[in-house]
């Protein structure tokens, strides 16, 4: 994966693209992920059905430090860089970190992956793929007042789902 010297298995096209993003995005702001920290497509026989963990059987989930899923396993200032990077994905990426069954190591796709929304936020991170100083990389101010305004209300709405 660019950028990251890692790789991941996970459902190609839009999906590919929106993990990645967070990935990235992970890596250059959140903390620097190595090979062994990172996991995509699993067999389904080896995850809970019951439990978000089994949209890696679909690839359309990764998780970050598998096995770090606790709650509380980031600092504050890395879960607010990470709350800018799910308002990116405009609340087509969902964090175990928010589900009633905490799993902080799980990023996975929160809509059926030929939605529409899933190929809108792709679209938007193609253009940004393809512009200078844009996407993942880019220099943000995740304080600034409307960056934390919208994944303030993003928050509030998965944590509420």
């Amino acid at each position: 994966m660019a950028g990251t010297g890692t790789k991941v298995d996970v459902r190609i096209g839009d999906v590919e693209l929106m993990l990645v993003h967070v990935i990235r995005r992970f890596h250059y702001e959140v903390e620097q992920i190595q090979r062994v920290d990172l996991a995509g497509w699993r067999a389904i026989g080896k995850l809970h059905k019951d439990l978000p963990e089994s949209n890696l059987a679909s690839g359309t989930a990764v998780q970050i430090r598998p096995g770090a899923g606790a709650k509380d396993g980031l600092f504050p200032l890395q879960e607010l860089v990470l709350r800018d990077i799910l308002a990116d994905c405009e609340g087509v990426v969902r964090w175990g970190g928010d589900d009633s069954t905490v799993n902080e190591s799980l990023f996975y796709i929160d809509a059926g992956p030929n939605e529409e929304r899933v190929r809108k936020v792709a679209d938007k991170f193609r253009d940004w793929d393809a512009t200078p100083g844009e996407g993942a990389g880019a220099e943000v101010n995740v304080l600034s007042p409307s960056r934390r305004s919208r994944a303030d209300r993003l928050a509030h709405t998965q944590r509420s789902d």
